[in-house]
């Protein structure tokens, strides 16, 4: 018989590399799933409905939300944003791993309906390398990095609302870091009481044969 599966989530500063870790944790990990998040926002060129996002117009989502279909939802720059909870469940129920990559607000909320979510932080080594990130992409001038960088440290503020911090500075020390926390996980005596069913049942039924 197979445990259900565990509900974690990953939150980061914008350029702490938390996409690139959880990818590459699923890359090698096929038990683990990514929660691909509900939106009112347009589909850009190369996006695909079901990988990138889940499209939907805005009545149809506040209609989610009234019915309390989200684990979390917020409004970003006018659109909106949220995580299916009959979607999360369902995985949970196969037996698979799911992973939210949300922000720190995001994880409070789906905290308070799943308090038995297991919460990890990603860190940058220190601010510097956290800038140095942001310029080498190239994306954003002086300004928005400034702007960028401030709210990182805010974000940062609420590290002890979750129950693990891994610090990304060398990529496959923080990779190990990771999988070693979902792994211990899987281990915990409440999955392994229903993963070892037989075998403990097995174990502890009688007298040992001898010989």
């Amino acid at each position: 018989m197979s445990a259900p599966g565990t509900l974690f989530i990953v939150s980061a500063p914008s350029g702490a590399g938390k996409t690139s870790l959880v990818n590459a944790l699923v890359e090698r990990d096929r038990r683990i799933r990514i929660s691909v998040s509900h939106t009112t926002r347009t589909r850009r060129p190369g996006e695909q409905d079901g990988r990138d996002y889940r499209f939907i117009d805005r009545q149809t989502f506040t209609d989610m939300v009234s019915d309390g279909r989200f684990l979390e939802h917020a409004e970003v720059f006018g659109n909106l944003y949220g995580t299916s909870s009959d979607w999360v469940e369902e995985t949970l129920a196969g037996g698979e791993d799911v992973v939210l990559e949300i922000d720190w607000q995001g994880a409070a909320q789906v905290r308070r309906l799943r308090p038995d979510a297991t919460a990890v932080f990603i860190l940058p080594p220190s601010l510097a390398t956290l800038a140095r990130r942001l310029r080498q992409r190239g994306q954003d001038d002086e300004k928005v990095i400034a702007e960028r960088l401030a709210g990182a440290q805010e974000e940062m503020t609420h590290y002890a609302e979750f129950d693990y911090l891994v610090v990304n500075d060398d990529f496959d020390v923080a990779l190990a870091d990771l999988q070693a926390i979902f792994r211990a996980r899987r281990l915990c005596q409440d999955r392994q009481d229903i993963a070892l069913e037989a075998t403990l049942r097995d174990l502890l039924s009688g007298p040992a044969e001898q010989g």
